[in-house]
């Protein structure tokens, strides 16, 4: 609980690319990628399962080219390392199924472009959040915990522990004093291993070439490492657990700090406001928190299907505001237009990005592919509420 004086804990996690919800994901947009490259104006919506010995990719996909879903989907699990037998789950021999048709025409008459506007491919809510507590203008739970999964996946790749396998997961506690991240309180890991390391090893390992090059700074004395606490992880990936695109929805977000509109990314082209808007949100709370106009920032926009107008935009400056907030909503509704095919184009989104997003969260990263994550509107912000 948050006490008064300003102390509280709050956790995030996070999961490596093997972890088997982010492996159909990646599979989901891996096939996006490869429609939108050829493609721009595809109609996308691509959902895999993946379980024991089989992927199943699914969904309405309206398209002038061609698509090799199983060339794909085997690529991307070699990319990820799901390539030895002994496994159980290899990119060779894994079974692949596809059940894919046309997108519904009763959708696509509300969403084809109209004088040159496309209208919203859904209804729904879409959220984004900036806070000051960290370089990224991520919250720090979840900024920690994606980079430990990261780090996990790069000692595994570059053979500074190559005993370990493709699924993992990480969590971090931090806790807060003032409204900002004062230590790290535990480090919850999950790592995929081979059977014969020796669990002491492996933890010594993780804490020393994982946690603390990732978590230095913010680690105390009294922090809790709890590294495969079952004490053991052999089996893992869609052998040990099914997988599902759109699963891990707080993952890709801000690891539950503010609200979720509920709506998944991966397998989505950005006629589908789930994504597009919810990235066109986050652009524009960073580039509020960017600006100084205040700590915290927090944007709803919601559509209903095939409008070319959202239906309501809702700014929460949790009371952090420097400005008056009348003054932000203004400048906010005068700089970004929120017609989806206006964010489409302001974003750039119609090309072959979005496997490289669906990994390690979709906000944080500086890569300028996330054209989502620039804070250049933030100079004219400051300026439109007089500052």
């Amino acid at each position: 609980m948050r006490t008064g004086d300003g102390k509280f804990l709050f956790t995030s996690e996070a999961m490596t690319e093997g972890h088997p919800d982010k492996v159909c994901d990646q599979i989901s947009d891996a096939i996006l990628d490869d429609i939108i490259k050829d493609d721009p104006k595809a109609r996308v919506a691509c959902e895999t399962m993946a379980g024991m010995g089989f992927i199943l990719v699914a969904g309405e996909i309206t398209t002038k080219s061609y698509v090799d879903v199983q060339k794909i989907a085997r690529e991307v699990l070699k990319d990820i390392g799901y390539s030895k037998p002994e496994y159980g789950f290899d990119y060779q021999s894994v079974g692949i199924l596809t059940s894919i048709h046309e997108q519904s025409p009763d959708i696509a008459m509300g969403v084809n472009e109209k004088d040159g506007e496309s209208g919203a491919g859904d209804q729904g809510m879409m959220s984004g959040y900036a806070t000051n507590e960290t370089p990224e203008l991520m919250p720090a739970p979840i900024m920690y915990a994606h980079k430990l999964a990261m780090k996990l996946t790069e000692v595994r790749k570059d053979g500074t522990l190559p005993y370990l396998r493709p699924d993992g997961k990480t969590q971090v506690t931090i806790e807060y004093d003032g409204g900002k991240p004062k230590k790290i309180t535990a480090v919850v890991v999950a790592a995929q291993h081979d059977p014969d390391v020796e669990l002491e090893k492996l933890r010594e390992d993780i804490k020393e070439k994982v946690i603390k090059p990732v978590c230095g700074d913010l680690l105390a004395d009294d922090t809790k490492y709890l590294i495969n606490n079952t004490g053991r992880f052999v089996i893992g990936g869609p052998v040990a657990d099914t997988g599902c695109t759109g699963r891990k929805i707080i993952v890709d977000t801000y690891g539950g700090v503010g609200n979720h509109g509920g709506g998944a990314f991966s397998g989505k082209d950005p006629t589908k406001v789930d994504r597009s808007a919810a990235y066109m949100a986050r652009h524009i709370a960073k580039n509020i928190v960017k600006a100084g106009l205040a700590d915290r920032a927090e944007i709803q926009i919601s559509y209903a299907i095939g409008s070319r107008e959202p239906v309501s935009l809702f700014i929460d400056l949790h009371g952090t505001h420097k400005v008056d907030p009348k003054k932000i909503q203004e400048a906010v509704k005068k700089l970004f237009n929120l017609k989806p095919s206006e964010i489409i184009k302001y974003l750039d989104l119609q090309k072959p990005i979005f496997r490289r997003a669906c990994v390690y969260g979709h906000f944080g990263h500086e890569d300028e592919i996330f054209t989502w994550e620039k804070t250049d509107r933030a100079d004219e912000l400051k300026k439109e509420c007089g500052l």
